[in-house]
């Protein structure tokens, strides 16, 4: 979403013609002097405040893409230094996460090509529902090579569990670069990667802005919290799965100033534990990941988890999903910590809370208002 900013130069002009012409004064030489200076000033006036907005206007500019050229090399989540050798007028998206992520960039009218089943993900059909019809380039198990490279784009991004691919697509021709963003500081990198790779700088600078100072508020209106609630999070195909500390998850529940039961598990993946395990951690509350394959219901029913606290109390909810997944390092993923937040302590954050932030988003990033319920 982008601002045009009007300067209104010729105000102090008018003042200054307006004294000059209401000024009292005794004589005809009087009132021809006064002219000549209210004449003066207003000459004075009108040049600095035209170089005042001739400097505010090549100050806007100069930030709009942080004067990105071409040759240009980044290092990507690989850490593969990798040219650009101009700037990219078509793309290719094979990893749902950065097809997000181009669209809340600006990018959705230059993708040629995404990744497999977009016509699952109702973010697209919300916000770039053009981009439905586009060729897809399978999976990162299946990624399809040569329709890539059929497509002839500027640039490809693809995930880095695709990194044993990298070469066959190099001696196709493909410009990649392969993105990791399983954490909120490699979420920011893979936006300064993608910014500074297609122009879009002043957009990604904005959008890190706006979830920046969304946590910072979260964070601080949390700071009052008394109590830090436990919290076990299932898995998305199954409750016996979790994540631990070093998965994007995690960092949802720490946001949301509630603790991970699961901190003794190393695993970057769902892992799997067992009903006594559960049990043994005892959480106070259960939450499903956003994609979850089960119900809510089939936990609070579940005669092997009667014990748990989480289940004496009903304290069981799933992380919202009618937009996208926000368990996962998509760009709106904060909002996931303040939707747990409202669950967890609800007498600082509020379900509306979270409506308000997310219809806030989604319209100034992703063009559309959404209709956010709460799970």
């Amino acid at each position: 979403m982008k601002k045009n900013i009007k300067q209104l130069s010729a105000i102090f002009l008018s003042m200054a013609l307006a004294f000059g012409t209401t000024a009292c004064g005794g004589n005809a030489g009087s009132a021809s002097s006064s002219a000549e200076t209210s004449s003066e000033v207003a000459s004075e006036t009108a040049t600095e405040t035209s170089a005042e907005s001739t400097a505010e206007e090549t100050a806007s500019a100069d930030s709009t893409d942080a004067n990105v050229t071409y040759p240009l090399t980044v290092t990507d989540q690989l850490g593969r230094e990798v040219t650009i050798e101009k700037e990219p007028e078509s793309l290719v998206s094979g990893y749902y996460i950065s097809t997000s992520l181009m669209i809340a960039l600006g990018l959705d009218e230059k993708l040629v090509g995404v990744e497999a089943k977009a016509d699952t993900r109702n973010i697209y059909k919300l916000s770039a529902p053009e981009i439905l019809d586009l060729p897809s380039v399978g999976t990162a198990k299946e990624f399809d090579l040569e329709g890539c490279a059929s497509l002839n784009p500027d640039l490809v991004i693809v995930p880095a569990k695709l990194k044993d691919s990298i070469p066959a697509m190099e001696e196709l021709g493909l410009t990649v670069l392969a993105v990791k963003p399983e954490n909120q500081e490699l979420l920011f990198d893979a936006i300064d990667l993608i910014d500074q790779a297609t122009n879009t700088v002043s957009e990604g600078e904005k959008l890190k802005s706006y979830i920046t100072d969304s946590l910072d508020n979260l964070t601080e209106t949390l700071s009052s919290a008394e109590d830090t609630p436990s919290v076990y999070l299932g898995g998305n195909s199954a409750l016996l799965e979790t994540a631990g500390p070093a998965m994007y998850q995690s960092s949802l529940i720490e946001n949301a100033k509630g603790a991970n039961v699961a901190t003794e598990i190393s695993d970057s993946y769902w892992a799997e534990v067992s009903y006594e395990q559960i049990l043994s951690w005892n959480p106070d509350y259960i939450v499903l990941a956003s994609d979850a394959s089960y119900t809510t219901d089939s936990v609070l029913t579940d005669s092997a988890l009667a014990d748990c606290n989480a289940v004496k109390e009903g304290q069981v909810v799933k992380l919202p999903d009618e937009i996208e997944a926000l368990d996962s390092p998509v760009p709106a993923s904060f909002l996931g910590s303040i939707y747990l937040a409202s669950v967890l302590h609800p007498d600082l954050v509020s379900e509306e809370d979270y409506q308000k932030t997310a219809s806030d988003f989604y319209e100034t990033f992703y063009g559309f208002t959404p209709e956010v319920t709460a799970q």
